[in-house]
This record gives C-alpha cells, sequence and structure tokens, in this order.
C-alpha cells in the first residue's frame, strides 16, 4: 500500500491509499478519481514525504535525517509564502497568461499557476522558460 497526496483543479487537497504506485495512474486513465470536497475528476498527485523505515545504527542518523527534511521544508515553505505573496495566481490559465506577459514585453506581471507537461513543452518550444517548485502543503 502507498499513501499519495492529491489535489484536485480548485487546489483542494486530500489523501488517499493505493495499492502500490501505478495503481493511482490505472485508476485516473479511467477517470475514476474523484475530489472529495468538489467531487471534480481533474486529480494530480502533489508532493509527499515517503515513509522510512529500517535498521539505522546509531539513533542520530535517524534524527539528522529528520532535521535536514524539516529545514528542507521551512524552505520550500518561505518559497511558497514569498510567491503566494508577490506573485499573482492564474490557476490553470497559467500557459495562456504567461504568454500573454511574454510577447507584451512592456509587461513585467509576475504569476504563478499550473499547466500540463504538454503545455510546458509547447512553452519551451517558443522560449518560453519556467521553474517548477514542490508546493509544500502548509499544514502537513
Amino acid at each position: 500500500m502507498i499513501k499519495y497526496n492529491l489535489k484536485c483543479h480548485n487546489n483542494h487537497e486530500f489523501e488517499s491509499w493505493f495499492s502500490d504506485s501505478l495503481e493511482f495512474d490505472k485508476l485516473k486513465k479511467k477517470n475514476l478519481l474523484e475530489c472529495i470536497y468538489c467531487s471534480s475528476k481533474k486529480i494530480k498527485k502533489s508532493i509527499m514525504a515517503p515513509m522510512i523505515s529500517g535498521n539505522f545504527k546509531k539513533n542520530s542518523q535517524l534524527e539528522n535525517l529528520t532535521k535536514n527534511l524539516k529545514i528542507e521544508k521551512n524552505r520550500l515553505l518561505k518559497i511558497r509564502e514569498y510567491i503566494e505573496k508577490n506573485f499573482e495566481y492564474v490557476g490553470e490559465n497559467f500557459s495562456n497568461k504567461v504568454r500573454d506577459i511574454y510577447y507584451d514585453k512592456k509587461n513585467k506581471k509576475m504569476i504563478y499557476g499550473t499547466t500540463s507537461l504538454k503545455e510546458r513543452e509547447e512553452l519551451a518550444e517558443e522560449g518560453i522558460d519556467l521553474i517548477s517548485i514542490p508546493w509544500i502543503d502548509k499544514e502537513n
């Protein structure tokens, strides 16, 4: 069994268990996944922390790993906070909005949102570079 953090296109976040790592893709392809809040069928996996088990020689190894993970999470949360405070959220309309800004050289607007892999590749072909940032859940 594997647990994934899921997110719908309306930014509702929730968790679900799957029998293995391929099960999510199978269910998504068959359009069987649904947001528990709004019933949206547009679901994607979001970043999740892996579960770690094993025989560590020293407790300090696990403590160091935990400490480093917390430091990285805090860094990513600070990046998220900065983006949310200083950029405009355009959601799934990101590809269209970024093109408008890119081709209007006078427009210096800063935006963030989501895009599909295909849209991202199309933007790259046009010379528009994007940065993907792991979007850490604030409450998790």
